[in-house]
């Protein structure tokens, strides 16, 4: 990774665990143990939810091998293989995440700890005009109805743009990787619709 894509991540987790703007007290690497540690226990909650998916699937399917039932047999296949790919979904998401604990042997470096929190403060102090921009742009959705982790992932995409310059292709494609890794299939499709938006949007231009 480099150092500006892992500053990003490493805000993000950040901004999930800040609710005060005052950041001279934070502790990194209690935040960051803290953010390990929530989706460690997101990830073991959908790893059982879907054991439970797959063993009912594979009683459907059982229950209609029995029943000679070509229609029942048919769904509860599907079913089955709508379970397994989720579960390798959530055990890809798995592996990626057991990289995070790198990130903590990297937060002692000066110039990461300063980017990130510089991100941070950005977001933060910005906040309001940040989401006023968003929310231009999502067309019947307010931001403020979405999951905080697409809300961060979303300005920390902005502030890319505005006060980083970062090429537009560029910030779509960190954003997505950061929707990819901690957002849902929803949240990811909101995240890409609201990016594809603001990469044809005039906004970008005038903000800059």
């Amino acid at each position: 990774m480099q150092l500006k894509s892992i500053s990003r991540e490493l805000a993000l987790l950040l901004l999930g665990q800040i609710k005060k703007k005052d950041l001279n007290k934070v502790n990194i690497q209690s935040l960051l143990s803290k953010a390990i540690e929530s989706l460690s226990q997101h990830w073991r909650e959908q790893l059982d939810l879907c054991a439970s998916k797959l063993e009912t699937a594979n009683q459907e399917l059982l229950d209609s091998e029995l029943q000679e039932d070509a229609g029942l047999l048919t769904k509860s296949r599907n079913h089955l293989k709508t379970c397994l790919i989720d579960s390798e979904n959530i055990l890809n998401c798995l592996s990626e995440s057991i990289e995070l604990p790198r990130l903590l042997a990297l937060v002692d470096q000066k110039e990461l700890r300063e980017l990130a929190l510089k991100r941070v403060n950005l977001v933060m102090e910005k906040q309001d005009e940040i989401d006023k921009n968003l929310d231009s742009v999502m067309e019947g959705w307010r931001l403020n109805r979405l999951p905080r982790i697409d809300r961060d992932i979303l300005r920390l995409a902005l502030v890319d743009l505005i006060d980083f310059n970062t090429p537009i292709a560029v910030t779509c494609n960190e954003a997505v990787n950061l929707a990819n890794r901690y957002s849902d299939e929803q949240g990811r499709r909101m995240i890409n619709g609201v990016l594809r938006k603001l990469q044809k949007s005039a906004l970008i231009l005038n903000l800059k």
